[in-house]
């Protein structure tokens, strides 16, 4: 890092208390030994950072600091800067067992035109989230003020598939069980294991629904498993 304080922190000259403070906390935490063990660089820029919010977070100290360095908001604004982005939605895709017991997501927000560099969150997802919900981070630094709408969705799995909060999979038995019926287990989408009763003379192809067993709704409750059924018919051969 090099060049001015503002610099140093990703800013312009105009900024405010609250984005000087909140660009501090994010290059300190970036840059902290403990994050970057053995690095020299790290210390280094480190020291730059502290060295740069002792004096633009004090008024008198920036107030000085600028009147030396000749800095003004309006000389160092140059041509007039286009509309940034404050508001955002992004959908996140999600494992289907990470909706039973929640998740912890990282989200990266890299915009050319803010002055403070890539943005880093940790949103954490809590248990029993439905599938369409929708959740607000408020964005830091100069982007405060904005939020990233993020929309959870379930991505399809090897063994389940979502519709809503309805899961889909398939079972197959054997030739005597669809004849005979009886009862199979099943893996649960969240790690138990169910017992499912099939009928004497099943088809193939037939749905069998496990109610209760999907996906967190979003006014309580849960959606439904359904149980596809597949078996391969026996085919005798035989002579004359």
């Amino acid at each position: 890092m090099t060049g001015t304080h503002y610099e140093t922190l990703g800013l312009e000259p105009g900024c405010t208390l609250a984005e000087i403070r909140a660009a501090y906390r994010r290059l300190a935490k970036r840059h902290h030994p403990d994050v970057n063990p053995g690095d020299a660089d790290a210390v280094t820029r480190l020291q730059q950072v502290n060295a740069a919010h002792e004096v633009l977070a004090d008024p008198a100290r920036r107030r000085a600091y600028d009147e030396e360095n000749n800095i003004t908001a309006a000389a160092s604004s140059g041509a007039p800067r286009g509309k940034i982005q404050r508001n955002l939605a992004q959908d996140v895709c999600l494992r289907i067992d990470e909706f039973f017991r929640g998740a912890t997501i990282d989200l990266r927000v890299n915009d050319p035109g803010n002055p403070a560099g890539e943005e880093r969150y940790a949103f954490v997802m809590p248990p029993d989230t439905a599938p369409g919900s929708r959740f607000r981070i408020p964005r830091e630094g100069p982007m405060a003020g904005g939020f990233i709408t993020v929309r959870v969705k379930a991505a399809p799995g090897a063994r389940f598939k979502a519709k809503g909060s309805d899961l889909h999979c398939e079972l197959r038995i054997p030739n005597q069980r669809a004849a005979n019926g009886g009862s199979e287990m099943i893996p649960a989408p969240d790690g138990r294991m169910l017992r499912i009763q099939i009928p004497a003379g099943i088809a193939r192809g037939e749905l069998l629904r496990i109610r209760g067993e999907g996906l967190p709704k979003q006014r309580g409750g849960r959606g439904d498993l359904l149980v596809k059924i597949t078996y391969r018919p026996e085919v005798r051969i035989g002579r004359r």
